[in-house]
Formats: C-alpha cells, structure tokens, sequence
C-alpha cells in the first residue's frame, strides 16, 4: 500500500508543470496539498508564496510569512516585495537592510523602494552599483531608471553635475528630454526647445518599435500618452498654451489606465484655465485628487495639485472650503505652509476681512517669505485705507529691507498723506545712514541722497538739502547736474559759495558745442509748425532745399456781393450778430407749449367760462341765450380747426 509521502514528487512535478504554464491558481492548489501531507516542505511553501505574489494576493502571502517564520528564514526578498507592494515602504526597506549580504534582485529592490521615498541620491549609488556589477538582458530597464532618478535629482537642485547617459531608446531619449526640463525655464527657452525636439524623437521611436513588436494598439496610445502629456508640459512651459491644451485633451480622451497620467493632464488643464472656465476646472480637479493617487504620485506633485485646489476654491468664492484645504495643505506640506496662509489672507480679504488676514500673513512672514508676506499685508490694509497699520509693518521689517528705495518712497508716501512730516525726513534719513555704514550699494545710496535734496527742497528746508547735495558733489565731482542743483540751493543763503562753485561748472559755449541748434529750430515744441524750418533730405547728386526759401503766391478772390446790394444803403449794423440774438427776432410758437391763451380743456375757448360763471356777472346783466353770438372774442380750438384736403392729380395717360 503507497503511503502518503510517496505522491510528493509526482505532485512536484505537477507543481512544477503549473509553475511553467502560469497556471497559478492550481500550483497554489497543489502546493498546499504537498504541505498537508508535509508541513516542512520549504520548496512547496516558496512555491505557495510565490503563487500568492502572482496572482495579487499580498496580503496573504504575508501572513503566511509571519505565521511560518521556520519556513520563511531565506524568503527576505518576497516579505520586503510584499510589504513594498501593500504601501509599507519603509518596513520594507528595514527588511531588506537586514539582509547582511543582498542578492542582485534585493538590490534591485532596494533601489525601487528608495526611489518611492524619494532618497533620490542613496537610489543613484545603487543602480550606478548594479549596473557596474551586471550583464544581462535587463541593462536597458537599468539604466533608464537611472535616467529618471538623474531627473528627480536636476529637479531637486538644476545646477547639480549628472552623467550624460545614453539615447538609443525611448525611454533614455525620454528621461533626457525631462532632464532638460527640469534644468530649463521660461527665461530661457533654448533647453526648453531642445527637450521638445527629444520628445518627439521619443515619441516616433516609441510607436516604431511597439508596433514592430506587434503590441496592440491600445496599449501603445497607453504609452505614447505619457511622452505627449510631457511634451504638452514642456510646450506650456514655452508658453504655447493652446497646443499643450490640445495635447492634454487628446491624451485625456482615449481615458488611459494610469491614473497618475491622468492627474497629471488634468491639474495642468487646470493650470492653463487659471480664473476661467472653472467648471471644467472643477470637473478635472476630481480626477487629480482620487484617494486612489496618494501612493502613485511623488510628492512634490502632490504637492502642487493640493496648491491649485487651494486656488481653484478661491476662485469659485467656496470660503469655508478654502479655508480648510489651506490649513491641510500647511499641514501636511509645510514647505508651501507660507503660501497656503496667502491663499487663506485673500480669501478673508475677499469677505472685507483685511486687518483678519494681516494678522495671518504677519504670523507667518518669517525667513525669505518676511518682505513679500508684510508688503502683501501693506497692499492690503492700503486697499482699505488702513494708513497706520501699513505703515507699522514698513517699519516692522528688518533694517535692511527697510532701507530699501521702495520701502523708503512708500514710507515717505504714507507719512506726507499723513501730514508727519517729521517721520517723513527721519525715514529718509536712517536710510542715507545705513547704506553710508554698510556702503553696500552705491546706486542705492546715489539715489536715495538725491530723492533726500529733492525733499527737502520742496519742503523748504534749503540748508539740509544743500549739505546732501555737497556730499554728493564731493563723491562724484564730475556730476555737473548735482553741482548746478548744489548751486541754486547756496543762492538761496549763501551767494558766495554759490559764486565760488559755479566757477566748477563748464562755460557756456562748450555746452552749446554739444547742443543740436537745427534739431532745436526745427522741433515743433518750440514754436509753431508753420514757422519752424524743414529740410527735406538731397537725393543723389541734389542740392538740400530750405522750404522757407520758396513761398507760395496765394490767389486773391474777389468778394461776392448780394443780388439786391444797394451801395446807397447802409449795411444792417447787427449783421454780424446771430439771428436769435438780433433786436428783430421772433421766437417760433411752439405747438405743444401754447401760451395762457391755450390752456384748458380742448375745444374751449379763453374766457368762455366766465360767461357761464353767474357770480361774474354784473347785476344789470343776463346771460345771453345763445353764447355764440356774444360779445365775447371766440377763439376756436384744434378740433374747430380743418384740415386743409389735397386733391390727388390725375396722371396723365390713365384710363378713364
């Protein structure tokens, strides 16, 4: 009688042959009926593990890793591989930095999980290791992720030195082309232009091979969508909005599988539409924000759609909204925390909130975001006429910024509005101080000193402005401007300084060496265009002609007198005059505003009613039977009145 053990290699082989096949759901069944008959069977429960990793099923395949340790001593790269497969990177890479000495697919491995942390330089130094140790069939897959971890790293710093790798396939041609991306700007296009040219080589060379290997058509638009969707953001970065929407679109209408090329399309549509179209916006920042996405996009990607979701509620006015994405966005992205309390202030400035969304943008101006958060707060509380808040902020900032020229202008700007003058001339002050103790730009401190004479001039106060202006004379004394400016300030109060310096400036004749005197004679701002001079240019071989020199002889007309002109009779003295100014004008009776005479009911005549009115009547007096012929003038209205009928003529030659 056959014992038990005695099926096992009969059954291994039937493993073995479902293994081969593919057949996985049978050689898991088979599998597990070798580990019922042995449960030390390491070579059937590898088996069973392997199964469960092809057909999906991680989380078993886990558990029985955990639930068999004895068994599982060697499987390190399948429980790393699983753990990596079921979102848990970083107990996957704990699992594989255990292993004392990894085998090339554990290496492999590690570079994929390091690569999901996004420990882009750690990755770099694995694959240059792998490849420099390998050969075989999968050095292409190798170095093309290289090429993408070389991407993210020009990403993260665009002046860092990458190895020149490779492009005699799609994917290095590809990833080369998203290297220039990255180190390129809308400054300057030239790399921009160059990555345009690689992705559509990428692109030809992509759909070549595919159908030359026979894949479906299908899943090459599958893969072609990913190089378009690159080449419309390469082309939106250019500025050529409406190709790069177009391409959007399209690569969007087949509805691809990966879900995060269509986010990605879709938060660029988003981009382009800005304040516009926000309905489709809206429509499109569904699709880039599916939970499905958190463990398929990098970060930093993630990171910009959240920020554009931000701005899209500020655009539709969802306040509440807003508000709660912008605290999530700081929270679980604290590099964009600044920005997201700026979308926040805008949106409470947009309710009228303005001193609200100050307060917020003060909290968090710190760092390289302290002078553009406290101007926005300025433009803010400026845009309510808070003057004395703004003005605090100004003088809150740092002494540096403070002594900046706009800084300074607008400080002066709100004091003078406030009537402080004072203030005013103290901000100007500290400012000459500073750059005069740190001597850190001269340009700046050149024009500061001149706006300073200039306000002081204004202001009256000749002396301060005189002292500015000889300090700048003294450091540039060929500065003949400042040097004349200098001398109307000493006429003022001192003659006799202002006579000594004006021996400095430059005699009269030599500035009229270097004026123009036909360009100021012909300038028509000067005087009138009839008189001034105009030079026609000599052709070839012709003498230059002065226009004024020939002089046109006007025809004289005689005058036309009227048909019953009476030489005798003195002309009308008010002939001149308008007519409805001349003592003989009579104003043309209006029809629709009649006199008193006119007025009352129609029909009815001025003074009728009195004759029917018997307490008008003298005593002696009886009203008259008949009102017609009374003595009273009768004047008839506009029904009385009859239209005056025209008679049509008779064509002549019509038919009687």
């Amino acid at each position: 009688m056959a014992t038990k053990e005695s099926n096992l290699p009969a059954l291994y082989a039937e493993l073995n042959k479902f293994g081969q096949n593919g057949e996985y759901e049978r050689a898991l069944k088979t599998a597990n009926k070798i580990l019922g008959i042995s449960q030390d069977e390491e070579a059937a429960f590898h088996c069973k593990i392997v199964c469960c990793i092809q057909l999906s099923k991680f989380n078993d395949a886990l558990q029985f890793i955990i639930k068999n340790p004895k068994l599982a001593t060697n499987l390190h790269f399948e429980k790393a591989y699983c753990l990596y497969r079921l979102n848990q990177v970083p107990e996957s890479l704990k699992v594989v930095d255990n292993v004392p000495s990894p085998s090339l697919k554990l290496k492999e491995l590690k570079a994929q999980i390091l690569y999901r942390l996004e420990k882009y330089e750690q990755c770099f130094s694995v694959y240059r290791d792998i490849i420099k140790h390998s050969n075989d069939e999968y050095e292409d897959e190798r170095e093309a992720n290289l090429a993408a971890v070389t991407v993210n790293l020009t990403i993260e710093d665009s002046k860092l030195e990458v190895p020149v790798l490779r492009e005699d396939t799609y994917e290095l041609t590809y990833n080369a082309a998203c290297r220039l991306i990255a180190q390129g700007s809308k400054e300057d296009k030239t790399m921009l232009v160059e990555a345009e040219k690689k992705l559509k080589t990428a692109e030809k060379m992509c759909k070549e091979g595919l159908e030359e290997d026979g894949v479906a058509e299908e899943e090459i638009e599958d893969e072609l969508g990913i190089i378009r969707v690159q080449l419309g953001c390469c082309l939106q970065l250019q500025g050529r909005e409406k190709e790069a929407q177009a391409l959007y679109t399209s690569a969007l209408k087949v509805k691809p599988d990966d879900i995060a090329l269509v986010a990605v399309a879709s938060n660029n549509l988003v981009c382009l539409n800005r304040d516009q179209n926000v309905f489709d916006s809206k429509k499109r920042m569904k699709s880039a924000t599916h939970d499905s996405l958190e463990h398929k996009l990098t970060s930093r990607q993630r990171r910009s759609i959240a920020y554009n979701q931000c701005l899209l509620a500020l655009y539709t006015d969802q306040a509440e909204q807003c508000q709660s994405l912008c605290n999530k966005l700081a929270k679980e992205h604290p590099v964009l925390a600044a920005d997201a309390m700026f979308i926040k202030a805008m949106q409470l400035s947009k309710e009228g909130k303005a001193k609200e969304a100050a307060k917020l943008l003060t909290q968090h101006a710190i760092g390289e975001k302290e002078l553009p958060m406290k101007l926005v707060c300025v433009q803010l509380l400026l845009s309510h006429d808070e003057k004395q808040e703004a003005i605090d902020i100004l003088e809150s900032l740092n002494e540096r910024d403070r002594s900046l020229p706009g800084i300074v202008s607008a400080l002066v700007t709100l004091h003078m509005a406030n009537n402080n003058r004072e203030k005013a001339s103290v901000a100007l002050k500290n400012a000459v101080n500073y750059y005069k103790k740190n001597k850190e730009t001269t340009a700046n401190l050149g024009e500061l000193w001149r706006q300073a004479a200039d306000f002081y001039l204004r202001g009256g106060e000749i002396k301060v402005a005189a002292d500015i202006l000889q300090e700048m004379v003294d450091a540039s004394p060929s500065d003949t401007k400042t040097l004349a400016q200098l001398v109307v300030a000493y006429v003022q109060f001192c003659p006799e300084k202002a006579q000594l310096l004006s021996k400095r400036l430059p005699p009269l004749h030599d500035l009229s060496e270097t004026t123009d005197i036909d360009a100021l004679e012909t300038s028509n701002w000067v005087i009138g265009t009839k008189v001034a001079k105009k030079k026609i240019e000599p052709s070839p071989g012709k003498p230059t002609i002065d226009v004024t020199q020939k002089k046109r002889k006007k025809r004289k007309r005689k005058g036309k007198l009227p048909k019953n002109y009476d030489p005798n009779i003195p002309p009308d003295p008010e002939r001149w005059l308008p007519r409805h100014e001349r003592s003989g004008f009579r104003k043309k009776r209006d029809r629709r505003n009649r006199d008193t005479v006119m007025k009352g009911t129609q029909g009815a005549a001025a003074g009728a009613s009195d004759l029917y009115d018997i307490t008008k009547m003298p005593t002696n007096a009886k009203p008259s039977p008949n009102p017609r012929h009374s003595s009273a003038v009768e004047t008839s209205g506009p029904r009385q009145q009859q239209r005056k009928v025209q008679q049509k003529k008779k064509k002549k030659g019509g038919k009687w």
